[in-house]
């Protein structure tokens, strides 16, 4: 782009361009000129958004887009999602995107989507924090939970409280959106929950059965009892299957979506997980995180990743770390009280 002048002055290859405005927004003069560099296809005022229902999360557009802070990354979803005050529109996300997930949009449209997904992360950072206060003291919750601490008892050893219109409410007003029920139980799928793992010093017999049967060689034993759980536990509950005097106890506070409705809920761990882990070719990128934390080595990639049934331990550890969500643990709860 030349100003017409014959002196010194700058020229933009417009082949070259990829039009990120950063030379725009860097400018101390303001010479240039944004409106003359954008895309033809975007006069009309139009902004990119990403489909998160045809997005795979292969991530390639964090990796091309040359605007820092344009695409971001959700902790609930893992997927990536756009903020348009950001996005220079130079369309570089949309050239590499293998499932045509990017396209243009109203930049109405664009902004009310960008601020949906916004506070659905901060619900979820909020619902994230809440549930690790449990494990410390139930009697310390905030205002999004007060109501829930005149309903139970910090001493039950087992609750399940319905809190979806004191989640909601409390979530809606530190936000100042109006999220909806579907919204908020998808928020809680990705939840994680505290998990909690303790030796009854009263009952402990010191017979080291659970030092043979873990799994991750986490506990040692201590003389004359009881046993230390060291860092590094996975709460499969194998050590308490075992346990001939029950003297391990093993709890999960979290918050649950059911029937439409959400769930503040403490289960007691009675022995060993059942279930199954499903992973979802359609979505893995085969990239071998879960293959390389799993603790005891029951998963492997070939063609596919691969769970061999008869070694898991059915932790989760692989379905916390998929940077995609393609690795699901499914649960049977009549082995969870």
């Amino acid at each position: 782009m030349s100003s017409g002048e014959t002196g010194v002055h700058s020229e933009i290859d417009e082949d070259k361009c990829v039009r990120c405005s950063y030379c725009a927004r860097a400018c101390p003069t303001e010479a240039i000129k944004y409106g003359e560099i954008l895309p033809r296809s975007v006069v009309g005022g139009k902004a990119v958004v990403i489909n998160q229902r045809d997005c795979i999360g292969c991530m390639t557009c964090t990796r091309v887009c040359p605007s820092r802070g344009a695409i971001k990354v959700g902790k609930i979803n893992r997927l990536p999602y756009i903020d348009p005050s950001y996005c220079a529109r130079c369309e570089e996300c949309m050239d590499v995107c293998p499932s045509a997930a990017i396209r243009y949009s109203s930049r109405k449209r664009a902004y009310e989507n960008f601020s949906k997904l916004n506070n659905l992360e901060i619900a979820g950072e909020i619902l994230e924090r809440e549930s690790e206060k449990l494990v410390k003291n139930l009697g310390r919750m905030d205002s999004v939970l007060r109501d829930v601490k005149r309903r139970f008892s910090a001493e039950s050893p087992e609750y399940s409280v319905d809190v979806t219109d004191e989640i909601r409410d409390g979530i809606e007003e530190l936000v100042d959106s109006n999220l909806q029920i579907h919204e908020l139980n998808h928020i809680i799928d990705f939840t994680k929950p505290a998990r909690r793992i303790r030796v009854l010093e009263d009952r402990c017999i010191g017979c080291g059965l659970c030092v043979d049967e873990c799994p991750v060689g986490v506990i040692e034993p201590e003389v004359p009892a009881p046993v230390k759980i060291l860092d590094g536990c996975v709460f499969c509950g194998r050590c308490r299957g075992v346990c001939p005097v029950d003297a391990i106890e093993i709890t999960e506070e979290g918050f649950r979506a059911r029937d439409g409705r959400i769930y503040l809920e403490r289960r007691v761990l009675t022995g060993p997980r059942r279930g199954s882990v499903e992973v979802d070719h359609m979505v893995c990128q085969r990239c071998g995180v879960c293959v390389n934390h799993c603790p005891v080595d029951a998963m492997t990639l070939n063609t596919e990743v691969e769970v061999d049934a008869d070694r898991c331990i059915l932790c989760g550890e692989c379905q916390d770390i998929c940077p995609v969500t393609a690795v699901r643990l499914n649960l049977e709860d009549d082995k969870v009280e």
